[in-house]
C-alpha cells in the first residue's frame, strides 16, 4: 500500500472491510476484497510466516523474528521480541506455530485499533500532532509541539505530517504492545470503592497528577468517599462481626434476629457501634498505603508509570501490610466497640485504655497474623478476576473504543473484590475472633491454626463463613455510595475526571 516503510507484506495483513462494511460478507471470500482491493489474507498471512520462520521448522521462534524482521526492514529489540513470543505462545514450546502467529496478530491488531480510533479525536481517519498531545495530556504527559511531530514523523512515510489507519498498524503490528496506554487510562483498577474492607491495591497516579498535587485531592474524595458508605453500611458491618464471633451450630443467628437483637440491646443507635473508629482510620491506613507503594516501586526498580499485574499484586501486597501494620490497634478497637455491651465504654479512648489496663500492648496486635496473610489472596484474586474481566470485555465487546463506560467497570471491581473477600473470608472470621478472644471471659485463647482446628472439628467448613451474608449484601450498597460521593467530591475538589 502507498506510504507503507515496509515490505508490501506487512501492509494490510489484515484487511478492515469486514469490520467496517459487515454487510458485505464476501470480505471473507479466497479472492480480491472488492471493497478495498486487498490481497487475500491467507495468503498473505502465509507467506509473511514462512519469511520469518527462518529455519523452515513450523515454528517462530526469537532468532527466526529478529532474521525475518530485518529481511522486511523492521528493528526489534530482543526483549521486544522475547515478549511477542510470549504473549502468542499458548503451548508454552518457546516459539509460535502458523495458528499462534494467526492469532497473536489479530488479537494485537484488534487493541492497536482500538488505541487508534481513541487517539483520532476528530474522527477523520487519521491522527495529526495535536491529537498526540491531546491523548499523552490526557495520560498526565506534556510535552511540546516539536516532540510530538518527532512522534508523528517516525510513523509517518508519506509527508502528509499525519497518520492513517495503515501507517499506524505496520508501525506497530509486530511491536509488542502489553500496556496500550489508551487501555490503561480506562480501566486503571482504581480503589476508591470503598466496600469497608482495608485490603485493596493501592491507586496509581500520573506523573502530572502527583507533580500539581491532585493525587492528594483524589486520596481526600476516595476517603470521603469511604467515610459516607461505611457510615450507611455500618449496620450490616456490626452484624457481620457479632455474626462471625458468637454465631455457631447451636446459636444460629439470622439476618432479621441479629438486627432484633442489637436493637433489643442497645437501641437503634447501637447498629453504628464501632463505626467511629472505622471511619476514623480510614485517612491514616490511604495516606501510609500510598508512600509504601510508591517507595516499593522505586525499590522493585520500576520506572513505568503503571506497572505490570505481578509487580502491581507485589507492591500493593506488601504497601496494604505496612498501613495495616500502623493502624492495626484500631482494627482491634473497632471489633472491641462492636461487640460491646451498651455503656461497657463510653467512648474509643475509654475502650482502649480498658484494653491497655487489662490486658497489656499485646492485645492490640491480636490476629494479626492472619489479617497480613489475608492480603495476599484478597489482592492477588482481586487483581486476577479484575485483569480477567477486562480481557473478556475489551475481546467481545471493544469496537470503537476501549471506554467500557462506568457501569461495567463498576461491574468489574465488585465482582473482583467479592472474589477477593471470599478467598480471604476465612483469615478474616479468624483474625475477628483472635481480637475477641480476651473479651470473651472464660473462654480460651487459641493460636490462629488451634483457632482454625477448633473451628472446623466444632462447626465444619461451613463455620469459617460465618457472617459472610451481610458482608456480601453491603458490597453493592458500599461501591454504589462511595462511587456517587467520590464524583460529587471530585467536582467539589476540582479534580479532573480521568
Amino acid at each position: 500500500m502507498r506510504g507503507s516503510f515496509v515490505s508490501p507484506l506487512l501492509s494490510g495483513v489484515f484487511c478492515q472491510c469486514l469490520s467496517e462494511h459487515r454487510h458485505d460478507e464476501s470480505c471473507d471470500s479466497p479472492h480480491h476484497c472488492p471493497v478495498c482491493g486487498g490481497p487475500e489474507q491467507e495468503h498473505r498471512l502465509k507467506v509473511l510466516f514462512q519469511i520469518l520462520d527462518v529455519n523452515r521448522d513450523g515454528g517462530i521462534c526469537v532468532n527466526d523474528l529478529t532474521i525475518g524482521l530485518k529481511k522486511l526492514g523492521v528493528h526489534r529489540t530482543e526483549h521486544e521480541l522475547m515478549k511477542i513470543v510470549k504473549a502468542g505462545d499458548k503451548d508454552l514450546d518457546g516459539q509460535l506455530d502458523f495458528e499462534e502467529f494467526v492469532h497473536y496478530l489479530r488479537d494485537h491488531e484488534k487493541k492497536l485499533r482500538l488505541v487508534f480510533k481513541s487517539l483520532d479525536k476528530k474522527n477523520d481517519g487519521r491522527i495529526d500532532s495535536q491529537e498526540i498531545m491531546q491523548s499523552l495530556r490526557d495520560l498526565g504527559v506534556h510535552i511540546s509541539e516539536e516532540q510530538a511531530e518527532k512522534i508523528l514523523k517516525s510513523m509517518d512515510k508519506n509527508g502528509t505530517m499525519t497518520i492513517d489507519w495503515n501507517e499506524w498498524r505496520d508501525y506497530h503490528l509486530l511491536h509488542p504492545a502489553d500496556n496500550i496506554p489508551e487501555i490503561i487510562l480506562y480501566w486503571k483498577h482504581s480503589t476508591i470503592f470503598d466496600v469497608g474492607e482495608s485490603l485493596m491495591v493501592p491507586d496509581e497516579f500520573t506523573a502530572e497528577e502527583k507533580k500539581t498535587g491532585m493525587w492528594w485531592r483524589h486520596l481526600v474524595a476516595g476517603g470521603g468517599a469511604g467515610a459516607v458508605s461505611r457510615t450507611c453500611t455500618a449496620p450490616l458491618d456490626r452484624l457481620k462481626v457479632l455474626m462471625q464471633v458468637h454465631a455457631s451450630r447451636s446459636n444460629t443467628m439470622g439476618i432479621a434476629g441479629g438486627f432484633a437483637q442489637m436493637i433489643r440491646e442497645g437501641g437503634v443507635r447501637s447498629l453504628w457501634r464501632g463505626n467511629g473508629i472505622n471511619v476514623l482510620k480510614i485517612a491514616p491506613e490511604s495516606a501510609i498505603k500510598f508512600m509504601a507503594y510508591e517507595q516499593i516501586k522505586r525499590l522493585i526498580g520500576s520506572n513505568q508509570e503503571t506497572l505490570g499485574i505481578l509487580e502491581r499484586l507485589v507492591a500493593g501486597s506488601l504497601a496494604g501490610a505496612i498501613a495495616q501494620s500502623s493502624i492495626y490497634p484500631m482494627e482491634v478497637l473497632k471489633t472491641r466497640l462492636a461487640l460491646g455491651r451498651t455503656g461497657q465504654y463510653s467512648g474509643i479512648m475509654d475502650c482502649a485504655k480498658h484494653i491497655f489496663k487489662k490486658e497489656g500492648l499485646t492485645a492490640f496486635y491480636k490476629g494479626y497474623i492472619p489479617n497480613v496473610l489475608g492480603i495476599i489472596p484478597y489482592a492477588g484474586i482481586d487483581l486476577a478476576v479484575y485483569e480477567t474481566l477486562k480481557n473478556w470485555w475489551l475481546q467481545r465487546f471493544a469496537t470503537d473504543s476501549a471506554d467500557p463506560g462506568v457501569f461495567v467497570l463498576l461491574a468489574c471491581g465488585t465482582m473482583s473484590s467479592t472474589c477477593g473477600q471470599l478467598a480471604s473470608y476465612p483469615l478474616a472470621l479468624v483474625r475477628t475472633r483472635m481480637q475477641a478472644q480476651a473479651s470473651q471471659e472464660g473462654s480460651p485463647q487459641m493460636t490462629m491454626t488451634g483457632l482454625f482446628r477448633h473451628i472446623v472439628r466444632t462447626e465444619g467448613a461451613i463455620g469459617l463463613y460465618r457472617g459472610l451474608t451481610p458482608n456480601f449484601m453491603k458490597v453493592i450498597p458500599a461501591v454504589s455510595i462511595s462511587y456517587v460521593v467520590y464524583e460529587n467530591l471530585k467536582i467539589t475538589l476540582g479534580v479532573q475526571s480521568r
